[in-house]
């Protein structure tokens, strides 16, 4: 199989350039000297994760149980679920933990902090808390300042056994430039830092200072007090994190295969039988300067089109048309063509498929590997 015989529209990897970007990262690690903990939500896939985690001490994150069950299935015991805790989740944290994975859990108030020591206290077990940091107001968590981060920490008993903080500087999304994302990864730090520094005075042994996003973790210079970071696009990266400054189009390691099954010259559009089903709705680049639509159009060996965009989508048509308005030549383009489209956000594309095409460079097809779905 190749990529001129595959079904289309496929979720394409190319497992060398996303190599680079893990090479690349933990390179990054060792010089900060700290520990990685990879965010295995953007790949959801077990030979994704193990060519992430770090041989020399395993450990991951994850978004959702459901890829806890499956990586732990998969031989990895070390893990954060990294979303704030619903109580109704517990039994499931419970078993994972009886059946001897070391899982933690996250909660940012009082009241999730209570019905945790309370399930604890009635069950008769132990769930390893981290209680999350706002370090730049982007989503959820406690000030690092803030007097309520005592508070959750003293409502953490009966089995709630508080282990650390944990933060993640959304806010990093929101530049451009390397002087305003390494600002960024210096006020994630200071922030993480503090809130450790705090519960520590107040007699709480935090074991944990946990930081991250892929944007911080490629800019920090200096992660004094901090004794893990957590990244996860990095893996694939996208053309986001290239609008944010952190990749070029060359590392981007994931594309959607697509075949062009009609055209429109009079609108001076080409139509693709990969629309937002395949490619997702995520228009996340449309904030920064350099707005890609719904992704960017490269030939089906990956080498940019320039100029082209896939400007629309419908659920299952792509629409391509050129950035400039100028009409595309149909007899460019003809019928059956193979295209490749970079993402906006490599997170979302992936979800949308069940597997991944594996190729190295080159056309030919080396492997599938599925990846999971929902909660």
């Amino acid at each position: 199989m190749s990529l001129l015989t595959v079904d289309t529209p496929s979720l394409i990897l190319d497992e060398t350039v996303m190599q680079r970007n893990i090479m690349r990262m933990n390179d990054q690690m060792r010089k900060l000297g700290v520990a990685f903990r990879p965010h295995l939500k953007t790949a959801k896939c077990r030979d994704v994760a193990r060519r992430q985690l770090l041989p020399e001490r395993p450990m991951g994150t994850v978004s959702t149980l459901k890829e806890a069950e499956y990586f732990f299935d998969d031989g990895l015991t070390d893990m954060i679920y990294a979303v704030g805790i619903a109580p109704h989740k517990l039994p499931r944290i419970q078993a994972l933990r009886d059946k001897g994975c070391d899982i933690k859990i996250l909660l940012d108030n009082v009241a999730s902090a209570q019905l945790v020591s309370r399930y604890c206290l009635e069950n008769r077990c132990s769930i390893p808390v981290l209680v999350e940091i706002d370090c730049d107001g982007h989503r959820s968590g406690i000030r690092p300042n803030d007097p309520a981060l005592l508070d959750v920490a003293s409502h953490l008993t009966d089995g709630a056994q508080l282990i650390g903080v944990l933060t993640h500087a959304g806010g990093s999304y929101d530049v451009h430039t390397p002087e305003l994302l390494l600002d960024r990864a210096r006020q994630e730090r200071d922030g993480i830092v503090t809130a450790a520094r705090r519960l520590r005075r107040a007699g709480h042994e935090i074991d944990i200072v946990s930081l991250g996003s892929t944007p911080t973790a490629l800019s920090a210079e200096d992660l004094t007090g901090v004794t893990e970071v957590r990244a996860g696009v990095y893996v694939f990266f996208d053309l986001f994190q290239r609008g944010v400054g952190v990749c070029t189009s060359d590392d981007i390691a994931v594309s959607l295969l697509v075949t062009v099954i009609g055209h429109q010259p009079e609108k001076g559009w080409v139509i693709t039988d990969g629309g937002w089903m395949a490619l997702s709705r995520d228009r996340g680049t449309a904030s920064q300067p350099d707005d890609c639509g719904y992704g960017l159009v490269c030939d089906v060996d990956g080498n940019l089109l320039e100029g082209l965009w896939v400007s629309g989508a419908n659920q299952e048509h792509g629409i391509i048309s050129n950035r400039s308005g100028a009409p595309l030549d149909p007899e460019r383009y003809p019928i059956g063509t193979r295209l490749r489209i970079l993402p906006n956000h490599a997170c979302s594309t992936a979800a949308q498929h069940d597997r991944y095409v594996v190729i190295d460079g080159n056309r030919e097809i080396r492997a599938v590997w599925p990846r999971i779905h929902g909660w």
